[in-house]
């Protein structure tokens, strides 16, 4: 569905992971998600910008609600004069989420499926080595790509027998600081306190941790100026509270997804809180 843009992601991806990266899959998916925040950087500016504005006339905002309570259409017609008046346009902020949505989606199918969308093997040829794996050997919740990188990079003797499919090139380099990227962290308790549970169950853990902590963090220092500014009760326990359920969710998320996705959202998590220090220091102060 969105092979359209998983497919160029792939190959932007790939040749990051070659020629940038040292051939780390973890350090190619650092390089490519500060990639897309920088080209994304502008549009970021303008959106804090709106959204400065608009917690700046918010106080007139529920003036006009107050005053035309009873009739909405010049409600309306106020409000629209008034965002006017100061340049100001309610769904600016939206572009830079709607634009990373998607390639948040597709970063998933390219991060679950490096063998067809970075390294261009059809599905044909997967589903062959797939069937190749001894049953419950190096599955990963049944993600094809990742179970067949992550059996034959534990038993490079067997590439021999698929070297017609299956080239040692193709084996991405998964570890990054002793995680392997393409597991997917437990969350069940009962693997991490049983006897014998090696260090990667803990090492992989810290990526849903880390996900959530950072999200909490950034959120919650985005949108201090906005609580500031408002001063509206609602709304301020609207914003603390997403600044509790969003981290909550993304941890929560992270649990059930391939590690290197997790590894995406804390770069951006942790590009976005020292974006947003930027923008106070350097765009936003000078616009007051």
């Amino acid at each position: 569905m969105l092979d359209f843009i998983s497919i160029p992601m792939g190959f932007i991806l790939k040749f990051i992971y070659d020629n940038l990266a040292f051939q780390n899959y973890g350090i190619a998916i650092v390089l490519f998600t500060v990639g897309v925040k920088s080209l994304l950087l502008p549009m970021t500016i303008k959106q804090v910008q709106s959204t400065s504005k608009i917690s700046e006339i918010q106080p007139q905002v529920q003036e006009i609600q107050k005053k035309y309570s009873d009739d909405k259409e010049k409600q309306g017609a106020e409000m629209i004069k008034l965002y006017k008046e100061n340049k100001v346009d309610p769904a600016g902020g939206c572009l830079p989420l709607l634009i990373q949505m998607p390639i948040l989606f597709s970063l998933y199918y390219v991060i679950s499926q490096p063998l067809k969308y970075m390294v261009g093997k059809s599905p044909e040829i997967i589903a062959e080595l797939y069937g190749l794996i001894p049953h419950g050997a190096g599955n990963i919740n049944n993600m094809k790509d990742l179970s067949i990188i992550t059996y034959f990079s534990s038993h490079p003797e067997q590439l021999s027998q698929v070297s017609h499919l299956l080239k040692p090139e193709d084996l991405l380099n998964m570890s990054f600081l002793g995680i392997n990227l393409g597991d997917v962290p437990s969350w069940n308790p009962v693997n991490y306190i049983t006897p014998g549970t090696d260090i990667h169950s803990y090492l992989l853990l810290l990526i849903p941790i880390l996900s959530g902590l950072t999200s909490y963090i950034s959120m919650k220092y985005s949108t201090k100026n906005t609580i500031k500014a408002s001063g509206a009760e609602i709304q301020t326990a609207i914003q603390n509270n997403m600044a509790l359920l969003s981290p909550i969710i993304s941890g929560v998320i992270a649990f059930t997804v391939p590690a290197g996705l997790g590894l995406y959202w804390i770069i951006g998590n942790i590009y976005q809180f020292l974006q947003q220090v930027f923008l106070d220091i350097f765009i936003l102060k000078k616009s007051r």
